[in-house]
């Protein structure tokens, strides 16, 4: 295939040069740029697999010049087509708009995935510096008067140009980005909106870089083993530095630690948790007035738009519409969530009272009391699941065992693609009857130049148009185990890895002829749905025996023990519902605000309008604070939280419809496939879920699944 085609230097040119005239000097410029990045990885033709990059020959000085070169080629590129003096059509605009962004994509796929999974001082310095661009990139775009006005002009004639229906969502959706950016403001209001995101895109940029720094300056290091009491040999191996006696317990993304559930020492767990809570409140990590600025800029930006507040403006495009849908969503949820976690609370004290010295309950205890309280009602240890979580035997023989039940899919192992770390693993996907479907990689180790969290995202997006088949990847912060010691994960590690993969496939089975309306390019509250939808999988009666195997003995985890997971699943949900609530109304609180006061207090504002909302609970804090919650202040979830819980509901109720209809069938599987994996930004939300599961999704499905109704 490679072969057919132009090399992506080549084509660049060419779409640059497209549909206008250029003097002589300039075009020998143009090509003399050519000639000093020919040699460049990243802006030459993959001979990989799918087009994957080769990483093998990627080098930190590779990015600048590239990215440079491919942001400038499209401004071109964009230019000649606002100019072609021809009446605008959809092939010459936009189809042509396409095939000008492809190599920007290709090239800034990498670069961010670098930049979050395997980051460093020149990539760092890097990042900050292009987010600003970007910004202004995107800006040179959506604010095109001249572009908007063909845009426009095809979306007035919509109905008459013969469009099918993809070539019609891809105008509508166009269209509805553009006036969204700010296509339809005066100049004035233009030049201002220019300013206010390229000081957003750097102010994102830095907060993520702040907060990564934090994360790694505030890990706790233990000097004393028995500190450590309560953890498992393999967990205290995998904490060791190579300093003799010394152990290094890392933070991760969210406010709670997963180590406060084991470790006995409560000083110990008192300090990790304060770590945690305070590790962006001040001094050299504060992200206080990042966010302050944030907030006042994003409040400007609404109001220019001619909409009361950030969310307003944002919800335009999603599932929900509307900040009124999502307050409503909200106001069905807190009242039981909150109910629980006090009758959780109450059960955690009744065990802390039969301590020999009692003490009243902090957050730092919850989750070490919890354990103690499943272990007494459900006879339930963690330590007795995990041996039969062995990370790579969930991955093949749970995740991809599903996936090959339902989708008819299989996986091999390559171990022939260059990687961007050792730690990646690498899979081809074909259809059943062996046709290519994409590559797909793994990355599932925590360390210290990856951002916290996990995320799912493209090296190259599907596109007809383009000739492109996807390659994808995954990214987890499951502590790396020791050498030779096995990887074993917790059951809520092994939902993260069905709840990635939902995603990846979502991206996999992608089946557009434009990469912008492809796959996982769907609005956040529907985005978080495919990748919910797979976890319905890890407890599947036959999935859950094909991995859950003792990674010792190779013998099935008991039947027993299956039951009193299944039991146990309703068990601590206030608090852990109640965490991930509580953070999806602060990002909601403070992107409904019309207005922020001067140096506006970020703390006071959190704990005042959770408290006004009954969700500031003592020990169960939120799941992200403000300070350090990057998928609000450094990602693209501002006002956006809510997904989670939204897609959710359309999850468990698409579980119920698949247990309704023989649950993990080919036939089920392909109807999911066609009807909601495979459409990408191709349907209305609302009429894609009610075409599959026949009605509209019901509140009452996570009040029930979770036991809090």
């Amino acid at each position: 295939m490679r072969g057919k085609h132009l090399t992506l230097l080549s084509a660049v040119l060419v779409l640059s040069l497209s549909g206008c005239k250029e003097k002589n000097k300039e075009n020998n410029a143009q090509k003399h740029t050519v000639t000093v990045m020919k040699d460049n990885p990243l802006l030459q033709e993959s001979n990989l697999p799918y087009g994957t990059p080769d990483f093998s020959k990627i080098r930190n000085e590779d990015f600048k010049p590239a990215l440079e070169y491919v942001l400038q080629a499209e401004t071109e590129a964009i230019q000649a087509i606002a100019d072609n003096p021809d009446a605008p059509t959809f092939e010459n605009t936009l189809v042509a708009m396409e095939k000008a962004h492809e190599p920007v994509s290709r090239v800034s796929n990498v670069f961010n995935a670098l930049t979050s999974a395997y980051t460093n001082d020149v990539l760092k310095e890097l990042d900050a510096e292009m987010s600003a661009r970007f910004a202004e990139h995107r800006d040179n775009i959506t604010l095109n008067e001249k572009l908007f006005e063909r845009i426009q002009t095809l979306y007035d004639q919509r109905e008459s140009l013969g469009l099918d229906a993809e070539d019609l969502k891809l105008l509508e959706v166009r269209y509805q980005k553009f006036v969204k950016a700010g296509a339809r403001l005066s100049d004035a209001d233009k030049s201002r909106l220019r300013k206010i995101n390229s000081r957003l895109a750097s102010l994102e940029n830095r907060f993520g870089q702040v907060l990564l720094e934090a994360n790694n300056a505030s890990a706790l290091v233990v000097t004393d083993a028995h500190q450590l009491d309560g953890l498992s040999p393999g967990e205290i191996n995998a904490l060791k530095a190579e300093e003799k006696e010394i152990w290094r317990i890392p933070l991760f993304n969210t406010t709670q630690q997963s180590l406060t559930q084991s470790l006995t020492d409560r000083a110990v767990r008192e300090e990790l948790f304060n770590r945690s809570w305070k590790r962006t409140d001040g001094g050299t990590f504060s992200t206080v007035t990042i966010i302050q600025e944030i907030v006042k800029l994003r409040i400007e930006k609404a109001k220019l738009l001619g909409f009361p507040n950030y969310a307003a403006w944002n919800l335009q495009d999603t599932m929900v519409k509307t900040p009124e849908t999502v307050e409503d969503f909200f106001a069905q949820l807190i009242p039981a969530t909150v109910a629980a976690a006090g009758k959780e609370a109450g059960e955690i004290r009744k065990m802390i009272d039969k301590e020999e010295n009692p003490f009243p309950l902090e957050p730092w205890d919850w989750n070490f009391y919890a354990e103690k309280v499943r272990k007494a009602r459900y006879d339930l240890d963690e330590n007795q699941i995990k041996p039969y979580f062995e990370l790579k035997t969930v991955l093949e023989k749970g995740v991809f065992f599903a996936a090959t039940r339902l989708y008819g899919i299989t996986f091999e192992e390559r171990d022939d693609i260059p990687v961007y770390h050792p730690d990646v693993l690498v899979y081809e996907l074909k259809e059943e009857d062996g046709t290519p479907i994409g590559l797909f990689y793994g990355d599932y180790f925590a360390r210290e130049s990856k951002r916290g969290g996990a995320w799912m995202s493209n090296f190259r997006n599907q596109s007809k148009l383009l000739g492109q088949k996807p390659v994808i990847y995954n990214v987890c912060n499951y502590t790396k185990p020791a050498t030779g010691e096995p990887a074993l994960v917790t059951y809520d590690d092994v939902t993260t890895l069905f709840h990635e993969f939902g995603h990846a496939l979502h991206g996999f089975f992608a089946n557009q002829k434009y990469a912008s309306i492809s796959g996982t390019s769907v609005a956040r509250d529907f985005v978080e749905y495919p990748s919910q939808a797979n976890e319905h999988w890890a407890l599947a009666p036959e999935v859950l025996k094909n991995y859950a195997v003792h990674y010792e003995t190779g013998k099935p985890m008991p039947q027993e023990l299956i039951d009193k997971i299944k039991k146990a699943s309703t068990f601590n949900q206030g608090f852990a519902f109640g965490e991930v609530l509580a953070a999806a109304k602060l990002d909601f609180n403070f992107h409904t605000l019309d207005k922020a006061e001067e140096n506006m207090d970020i703390n006071a504002f959190e704990q005042s309008s959770l408290e006004a909302d009954k969700l500031w609970m003592k020990n169960v804090p939120p799941r992200y604070r403000a300070t350090f919650f990057n998928h609000v202040f450094g990602g693209g979830y501002a006002s956006g939280y809510y997904a989670y819980l939204w897609t959710e509901m359309l999850a468990l109720d698409t579980g119920e419809w698949f247990d309704e209809n023989g649950g993990l069938t080919r036939g089920n599987g392909q109807r999911y496939r066609d009807m909601i994996l495979s459409r990408g930004n191709t349907l209305e939300y609302k009429e894609a879920y009610k075409a599959f599961r026949g009605s509209d999704p019901k509140v009452d499905a996570i009040l029930e699944s979770r036991g809090l109704k």
